[in-house]
């Protein structure tokens, strides 16, 4: 099953079920998918791929967090507690994330894979990371990793 088939299934049933905040997050991220499929559409690209939909919800989460952070100062608890639900709903869509020492590892054999000797080299290594684990790694503090080690 697809991500957005799953989207579609788990609304009818939390639609049936009644949790209007699980609904409420399931129709927001209906709405955002269909405006990256919107937007690829000048590509040629009539529905975008899971790959793709994982990076939304990702963004989604991203920005959710930040807002979190946001409200949290503004004393807005209230707000920030919303935000943590969306956050949940949209997190258990996603695939589960490599944990620190995973990343390590797996930083490891994509230095080791692209013989990088240097902190020139970490575009090839990001690129190799990527293309191996990118649904299930965190991007930005993979670069992290890897700007680290090759700066030693």
């Amino acid at each position: 099953m697809t991500l957005r088939e799953s989207f579609a299934e788990q609304m009818k049933l939390s639609m049936k079920a009644g949790t209007s905040a699980r609904t409420s997050t399931l129709r927001m991220m209906m709405a955002k998918l269909k405006d990256t499929d919107i937007a690829a559409r000048p590509k040629g690209i009539a529905q975008v791929p899971d790959e793709e939909i994982v990076a939304m919800l990702r963004g989604m989460v991203k920005s959710r967090r930040e807002s979190v952070v946001l409200y949290r100062q503004g004393h807005r608890p209230e707000l920030a507690t919303k935000e943590e639900a969306e956050i949940a709903v949209i997190e258990s869509f996603l695939p589960d994330q490599m944990n620190e020492a995973g990343m390590q590892r797996a930083v490891a054999e994509a230095i080791e894979a692209t013989g990088a000797g240097g902190i020139k080299d970490m575009g090839k290594v990001m690129a190799v990371l990527k293309a191996r684990h990118a649904a299930s790694l965190d991007m930005a503090k993979a670069g992290a990793v890897v700007k680290a080690r090759l700066s030693t």
